[in-house]
């Protein structure tokens, strides 16, 4: 193994204004505990409440997002490990970034969705939030990019990015920028 450069990776993490980074398999427990370490450090550094409910809220929906697919498609620690970094821009808005392997048609229509989502004004968010509220959904179904991804896109102050990197054998590394 390669010596790795801590002062180099603590650098870049102050130039590009990252609070939080994670890496790894995500569980129920580790979720909760890198989510109250993020309140703390939001209160420590007076954000707005709303801006940092919505920060924690897109934090939890994401990394929940990519817990449930990891279980659902039975990937081990390593499939189902996930990269989040909770950062600041130079204007001040909260950047949450999460990404995690997929299999590669999930990813692609994954991408699809949030083009779809990046088209609509917060009027149209609105009204399809409500839409999917609305419909019926059975115990048996996956939500799959749903009513959690239209509350991120709401609480989004710029249309969401999405990315998917073919990996080989079927499968890419989706990641997803909500701005808050």
């Amino acid at each position: 193994m390669q010596p790795i450069d801590l002062l180099s990776i603590r650098e870049q993490f102050n130039r590009n204004q990252i609070l939080l980074c994670f890496n790894g398999p995500i569980s129920r427990s580790l979720i909760e505990e890198i989510g109250n370490a993020l309140k703390n450090y939001l209160q420590a550094e007076k954000a707005q409440p709303s801006a940092a409910m919505d920060v924690f809220g897109v934090y939890i929906e994401l990394t929940q997002n990519i817990r449930h697919y990891a279980s659902r498609l039975g990937y081990g620690d390593s499939e189902g490990s996930a990269t989040v970094v909770v950062a600041r821009d130079p204007e001040g808005h909260y950047l949450v970034l999460a990404g995690n392997q997929v299999e590669l048609a999930d990813g692609q229509a994954l991408c699809r969705r949030i083009d779809q989502l990046a088209t609509m004004d917060k009027a149209g968010l609105k009204a399809a939030y409500k839409t999917q509220l609305r419909r019926p959904r059975g115990d048996d179904v996956a939500s799959g990019a749903g009513l959690g991804l239209l509350d991120v896109a709401r609480k989004s102050s710029r249309p969401m990015v999405a990315k998917l990197v073919e990996t080989g054998t079927g499968r890419g590394f989706f990641s997803l920028l909500a701005v808050i």
